[in-house]
């Protein structure tokens, strides 16, 4: 059962008198507990819902366009609350963040319905067999899993969890019944790399329904006091990874891909564009340059060029700094009489080891520009922001930076078109 808290004006819901505050019990005989139950059930043409109003119970019978909404808007997007992950990762980046940041950015979620809605991961670690049944019963397809290794033993400790090793069971339910499975593999250094990983990618590649694996390393910050001793990957060992999961990939034909920063920490090449089949894996590093380089070069083909000044700056992480170089020096080829300076920013507060742009703060930006010639604007991808493109990990927001570089922000979208379109506009 869950309180509704608004109704859409013209809505079935609405039409059969639903009101705010009304408690929705049930729809077409099944209980109502969250966000999947409601969408799940309310897809039917034909609804025969139950609610309680005060203390009495009503029903009616609607009929609507499948798949049309049923009108009901709730507190949360979830309906209930989200679900707090039970582990004691020895990788959490969470547990690497320093005091004093946004409360949000300490809360640690391990939902089975994120990783279907939004493409979070979980460990499974709080799902029972009702859960899993319920996944199946709705077809919740695909699930993203962090497996990090098949070892029930080795999973135990590196989650920190008792249950974490017996949970395995459910990628052999889950793929039975045909849900689609990508899987993650957070690396730690003499953990659960080597002859570990390549037994994992053995066992994963088993999966009938099996979609892809993504091998990441762990990333670590400067903020590790008492947390569990991890070395970061060199050159040597982002070798070795790449080689145990290429190898799986052309043994399996599988999407089985080390991510992008082992490549770049290997100093080796990046797999070709086509390899990457549909880019499963994006959000997890996996052929991002790949496809973004592809969408820029794509895209630049198409332009005539010419030779209007331009002049500004582009801010990126270490991680894709010659990748972005690059790209800018086949514009500046192009459009001749444009001058864009490309600036790696140093992860001070977390860091230098963490190079990724995403991770990059305010305080960080401002003071990598500080005392910069940075033209008409200054561009920056839109991954160093939260969601709603106003501030950054640290608080400082885009009005902050602004006045302490004295130029407007260009908040770019993931695809290399877009950083295309932007600097051709300037």
């Amino acid at each position: 059962m869950v309180k509704i808290n608004s109704v859409i004006s013209g809505s079935p819901a609405a039409m059969h008198g639903l009101k705010k505050g009304d408690e929705l019990i049930s729809v077409n005989g099944h209980d109502i507990n969250d966000v999947l139950d409601y969408k799940f059930y309310t897809t039917e043409r034909k609804i025969k819902a139950e609610y309680r109003r005060g203390g009495t119970v009503y029903s009616f019978t609607a009929l609507k366009p499948e798949y049309e909404e049923f009108g009901c808007e709730f507190e949360t997007y979830l309906i209930d609350r989200k679900r707090s992950c039970a582990n004691k990762c020895i990788f959490c980046f969470i547990d690497q963040n320093p005091e004093g940041m946004r409360e949000t950015i300490y809360f640690k979620d391990d939902d089975e319905r994120l990783s279907f809605l939004h493409g979070s991961y979980i460990t499974m670690t709080n799902l029972g067999d009702k859960d899993i049944s319920r996944i199946i019963n709705m077809h919740i397809s695909p699930i993203n899993v962090s497996v990090h290794t098949t070892d029930k033993e080795l999973r135990v400790k590196m989650l920190g969890n008792r249950r974490a090793g017996e949970v395995l069971k459910y990628l052999d339910t889950l793929s039975e019944h045909g849900i689609a499975l990508n899987t993650q593999i957070v690396l730690c250094r003499d953990v659960n790399d080597g002859e570990a990983l390549a037994s994992t990618l053995e066992d994963l590649s088993k999966l009938k329904s099996m979609r892809s694996v993504s091998v990441v390393p762990s990333g670590l910050t400067k903020h590790r006091e008492g947390l569990y001793p991890l070395k970061p990957f060199d050159k040597a060992s982002a070798l070795e990874t790449i080689r145990i999961t290429e190898s799986a990939r052309k043994k399996h034909k599988k999407n089985i891909f080390a991510s992008d920063e082992f490549y770049l920490i290997a100093g080796a090449e990046l797999p070709d564009y086509e390899e990457y089949d549909d880019f499963p894996q994006l959000e997890n590093g996996v052929g991002m340059i790949r496809e973004f380089e592809d969408e820029f070069l794509s895209a630049l083909r198409f332009e005539d060029g010419d030779d209007r000044i331009r002049k500004a700056t582009v801010a990126t992480g270490y991680a894709a700094y010659e990748c972005i170089r690059s790209l800018v020096s086949e514009f500046e080829k192009k459009f001749t009489g444009s001058r864009i300076e490309v600036v790696r920013i140093e992860n001070v507060f977390y860091g230098s080891s963490v190079t990724v742009s995403g991770l990059i703060v305010g305080e960080d930006l401002i003071n990598g520009l500080a005392g910069r010639d940075l033209g008409s604007t200054v561009m920056i991808p839109c991954n160093m922001l939260r969601y709603e493109r106003d501030l950054f990990l640290d608080g400082k927001s885009v009005a902050d930076a602004e006045k302490a570089l004295n130029v407007p922000l260009t908040v770019t979208e993931r695809d290399g078109a877009d950083l295309l379109d932007k600097l051709i506009e300037l």
